[in-house]
């Protein structure tokens, strides 16, 4: 599939600031946004969880979302579902490593990212070639991980976790009508922080403001409608909202009728300057930001023959990648 879309001048607000991962790589996209692709290999995710359960399958599903045009594979082998059982740690990495031993053959130019809270499990992935841990406890619930992030290095993705652990509903910054809005800013600039201290560039940060994660569906709105003011931080955005439950809530959907509400949610949020989106159905949502870049960002005038390929002024989309 080959579409159009532009380029993107330096001063725009979709331009990311600068995201390095392990070994010191810059990541950059083809596209003036990145996909992350969900690659669940548990038996019990909201969404998908055993549809792609082992290790055929999970290479299987990575594979098509590489094929697909992810800009970086989420790799995740325990379900942080609300309600979901814990595994061990050595459950965890029997259902991960093998899926990731594989990609490294079978994708090298792919970019790996772990969703794991255990320093052990971290460790073995980016020993193996991992280039980003994707965190949803900010090292509280394996504070060694810490240790992981700071020898190795790699990307980082520091996430807010209202429900984690289960008491975090009682904080004080929820009173008043922004109380959440002020919880993730304090957090994020905690977080920072206490990881620039430890010994982790800043440049090897990128924040995730945890939707979904012990937030009600006002919480999660409000965030949403205020995105912007986390840029102040000087960090990328990412934000994984694809099918998650405020769709349900919102507009009374099951899991598998949120695909058209997340689109939308996905390029509302790349206009307020969100440049990570981690998804589900990452053809769809580059077709989405596709559409809505070339709409945003290319001048009329310079747009022909936009079936055909043809290049607007600004730049052409390559072909999606072929395996």
């Amino acid at each position: 599939m080959v579409g159009m879309i532009p380029q993107v001048a330096e001063n725009s607000p979709s331009v990311p600031f600068r995201w390095v991962v392990r070994n010191g790589r810059a990541l950059t996209t083809s596209a003036p946004f990145g996909v992350v692709g969900i690659v669940n290999l548990t038996p019990d995710s909201f969404f998908d969880g055993g549809r792609h359960y082992g290790p055929c399958g999970g290479l299987a599903h990575a594979m098509q979302l590489y094929a697909d045009g992810a800009d970086l594979l989420d790799l995740g082998a325990e379900s942080s579902r609300p309600g979901a059982v814990p595994v061990s740690p050595d459950d965890e990495q029997a259902r991960l490593l093998p899926v990731l031993a594989a990609l490294r053959t079978a994708a090298p130019a792919a970019v790996l990212s772990v969703d794991t809270c255990r320093a052990s499990t971290a460790a073995a992935a980016l020993a193996m070639g991992a280039a980003v841990i994707n965190d949803v406890s900010a090292c509280i619930q394996d504070p060694a991980l810490l240790d992981v992030i700071i020898q190795y290095r790699p990307g980082y993705v520091l996430t807010h976790n209202g429900g984690f652990p289960a008491d975090r509903r009682q904080r004080p910054f929820r009173n008043g009508r922004d109380g959440i809005c002020r919880e993730v800013m304090l957090f994020f600039e905690q977080g920072l922080h206490r990881l620039t201290s430890a010994g982790l560039p800043e440049e090897r940060i990128i924040l995730d403001p945890g939707i979904g994660f012990g937030k009600t569906l006002k919480e999660n709105m409000l965030l949403l409608t205020r995105v912007e003011e986390w840029l102040s931080l000087g960090r990328p955005i990412m934000l994984g909202l694809s099918m998650k439950s405020l769709f349900g809530s919102l507009l009374g959907l099951p899991v598998h009728e949120r695909g058209p509400a997340t689109l939308a949610a996905t390029v509302c949020l790349w206009q307020k300057g969100i440049f990570w989106h981690r998804v589900h159905d990452v053809p769809g949502v580059r077709q989405a930001l596709a559409t809505a870049a070339a709409l945003c960002l290319c001048p009329v005038d310079e747009v022909s023959a936009m079936g055909n390929g043809e290049q607007c002024g600004r730049g052409v989309m390559p072909s999606y990648r072929k395996i």
